[in-house]
């Protein structure tokens, strides 16, 4: 797996800005296969997955022999959060065993295309568990939508105090057996299944403070008591309890967003204007997948990273 920058040294806090490109190749468990006319070829372990990717809107290297021969294939709503279904063109299990490092983790097939990992964080868990062993001192590290907990192995495997925050019972669950599966149930991660607005709000009321924040809002989102989360209206707030969280002596807060259709400009300035009063230096851009064949990169999605 390798994960680099791309571009240039970061810009001044709230500065215009150039995106900053972060690639991810892969690792042994993952591949991006091929892309093209819609849809994209992946290994997660040993299954192959054909899965629709309205951002591949060139023609695939490989041929349609290699395409068919994919143990999984998504069909129905294109919409990165509706539901559909997948096609089995052989039988497959109903889970199996993926690792990054020393976290394993378990994949399933979804109605809503996932499988359990978004393999484009790797850029983020490679710099966050980096900054976390430099530290010096355990970080307290809070991972907002936290959804099947890797992001949370890989930190509190560095070194952190996690607290993991869903609201979805199923997630956490399953956060909680990757746990297992990788060994590390000693390690100081709090498993909270709970809105992540209420615990934000009430986490502020407490005079709580984390020195770490990870937030990976879905665009669309119900919690366990009915409440809505809608992005492009709910982020400017949350973002902003987010800062008021960090401790006095913060390391980071990243922000990513899986809308592809908006721009990172758009999540630059609001993450700019927030993050004003703590100074800093802030970085915005693209998480993009590396085709193992040919190097061409697919966008994924939007991200933010401030750090002091």
């Amino acid at each position: 797996m390798t994960a680099h920058d791309e571009t240039r040294p970061e810009p001044p806090l709230g500065s215009p800005t150039r995106p900053l490109m972060l690639e991810a190749t892969g690792w042994d468990d993952y591949a991006l296969i091929d892309s093209g006319h819609g849809r994209k070829l992946e290994r997660y372990g040993r299954m192959k997955l054909v899965r629709p990717e309205e951002q591949a809107i060139w023609t695939p290297r490989l041929g349609e022999a290699v395409w068919e021969r994919a143990d999984a294939v998504f069909t129905g709503d294109v919409e990165e959060e509706g539901p559909g279904r997948w096609r089995f063109p052989r039988q497959v299990p109903e889970t199996w065993p993926m690792a990054y490092g020393d976290v394993a983790f378990g994949c399933r097939f979804t109605s809503f295309r996932h499988t359990g990992v978004f393999p484009e964080q790797v850029a983020h868990w490679a710099w966050m568990a980096e900054r976390i062993r430099a530290a010096g001192r355990p970080l307290k590290l809070l991972n907002l939508f936290g959804y099947t907990g890797i992001a949370s192995l890989v930190a509190a495997a560095a070194g952190a105090q996690v607290t993991h925050v869903d609201a979805s019972k199923k997630a956490i669950a399953w956060a909680r057996e990757n746990q297992a599966a990788s060994g590390m149930e000693a390690l100081p991660i709090r498993w909270i299944c709970e809105d992540a607005g209420k615990f934000v709000a009430r986490e502020g009321r407490r005079g709580s403070r984390y020195d770490a924040i990870l937030l990976d809002p879905p665009k669309y989102g119900r919690g366990p008591g009915g409440e809505v989360w809608q992005l492009f209206a709910d982020l400017p707030a949350m973002l902003t309890a987010c800062r008021d969280l960090l401790s006095a002596d913060p390391s980071f807060l990243i922000l990513t967003v899986y809308a592809m259709r908006a721009s990172f400009v758009s999540f630059h300035e609001l993450t700019a204007e927030v993050m004003a009063p703590r100074g800093g230096r802030l970085e915005s851009g693209e998480l993009l997948l590396v085709e193992e064949a040919g190097g061409r990169r697919l966008a994924t999605s939007l991200f933010s990273r401030w750090c002091p």
